[in-house]
């Protein structure tokens, strides 16, 4: 069974990670510049570098359909650059999932594949797709939603050891990007972690530096430019996030409960 997933941030890739230890074929669709900033547990980074792992498992950049082939061949998730999704209609896939968390709908369809799960608010089932990924943190975390929608965006970041807002780095002006420490780095309260053409970025609390962006990308003011954690434990930037699972698992849930509904039919 194919899937395309639209989006290969570090939710989609929590997505991937579920489906590909389960045995589904993989195509994830990018921008040509990923504005990911947890780059480590990202498949988007291989839009940088060629190939991204994330926990033993390696994604390729591929940039053609033979390179494509070649890699679901091989049992390995394929990146492509593809903002647009035009890629859904050369592949066919079984199951398309829109994982782009734009926070609305950028252009997906229902009848882009034979099941399409959205993750977050900006969908409905039963209009733009079959089934909605509850994405918000607290009870409903990665719950399937056949009619309706999910809980729509409050604009604030989920809580993280006691810290919302805090907790995430935003540019402070429009330019190119550039990064003062590595992710996984240490950083107190007042530190300048990253300037944008010599605007410094501090950070605002104390703690482990869990995602940045990559130097040298061009960005608008008020982009997302990093998230310190402030629970201070360096092994949880290089591994996939509990939310991440948890929408994961829904998503996986969804898959499974049409394929079952489709062999009960026949």
């Amino acid at each position: 069974m194919l899937v395309l997933i639209r989006g290969a941030g570090d939710l989609a890739t929590g997505v991937a990670m579920r489906l590909h230890r389960c045995g589904f074929s993989l195509i994830l669709t990018e921008l040509a510049a990923p504005t990911a900033v947890r780059r480590t547990v990202a498949f988007s980074d291989a839009v940088y570098r060629g190939s991204a792992t994330v926990e033993s498992v390696t994604s390729h950049l591929c940039q053609t359909e033979a390179e494509v082939r070649a890699a679901l061949h091989a049992h390995v998730p394929a990146v492509i650059v593809d903002p647009t999704g035009t890629s859904i209609a050369r592949y066919h896939p079984d199951v398309l999932v829109d994982a782009m968390l734009a926070k609305r709908n950028l252009g997906t369809r229902i009848s882009d594949a034979p099941l399409v799960v959205a993750l977050g608010p900006g969908f409905t089932a039963g209009v733009d797709c079959h089934c909605v990924i509850e994405t918000m943190r607290g009870h409903t975390l990665g719950r399937c939603i056949y009619e309706g929608s999910a809980l729509p965006n409050t604009g604030i970041p989920g809580n993280v050891g006691g810290y919302t807002r805090e907790r995430v780095l935003y540019a402070p002006a429009a330019g190119i990007f550039h990064g003062h420490f590595p992710i996984g780095a240490m950083v107190t309260a007042g530190s300048i972690v990253a300037d944008v053409d010599g605007v410094p970025l501090r950070a605002e609390i104390a703690g482990c530096l869990r995602g940045i962006l990559p130097d040298g990308i061009s960005i608008s003011a008020g982009t997302k430019a990093g998230d310190i954690d402030p629970r201070c434990a360096r092994e949880h930037c290089f591994t996939v996030s509990d939310k991440a699972l948890a929408i994961g698992g829904g998503v996986l849930e969804a898959i499974l409960h049409w394929r079952a509904e489709m062999e009960h039919k026949l």
